[in-house]
This record gives C-alpha cells, sequence and structure tokens, in this order.
C-alpha cells in the first residue's frame, strides 16, 4: 500500500468515525424531556447536514449527487 494511500485510509476512518458519533449527539437532542425545540430547528439542523453531505459528494465527483442540481428542460 502507498503512503499517500496509508495516510488517506487513517485519516478518512478517524475522520468518518468522529462525524459518525458527531451526528449521532445530535440525534441525542431529540429527547423533548430534556431539551425544548421546535420543527423550524430540525429541518435547519437536517438541511445543514445534507447540505454538507452533498458538498462532500461534489468534491468527490460523485454524480449522482450533482444531478440535483442541474437544471434542464
Amino acid at each position: 500500500m502507498s503512503e499517500k494511500r496509508e495516510k488517506f485510509v487513517k485519516l478518512a476512518e478517524g475522520r468518518t468515525q468522529a462525524a459518525l458519533e458527531a451526528i449521532r449527539k445530535i440525534g441525542n437532542l431529540s429527547n423533548r424531556r430534556a431539551y425544548e425545540f421546535d420543527d423550524a430547528d430540525v429541518k435547519k439542523i437536517i438541511k445543514a447536514l445534507r447540505d454538507a453531505a452533498l458538498d462532500l459528494e461534489r468534491k468527490f465527483g460523485t454524480t449522482g449527487a450533482s444531478e440535483k442540481d442541474v437544471f434542464k428542460l
């Protein structure tokens, strides 16, 4: 395995794990007995996460995400 590949795998695994843990922690905020929020708050959080995921797909060149952004008649 090349040095660049090893570095990518190590960083990708760590950063992806950290992102997944952060998303799970955001999910913990759904406990209405501990927190007060409304639907608008939830929609803003979900939109921000979706936008970030779409940006990630664009950066890696995944075609499925970018097709949604192309207007065609």
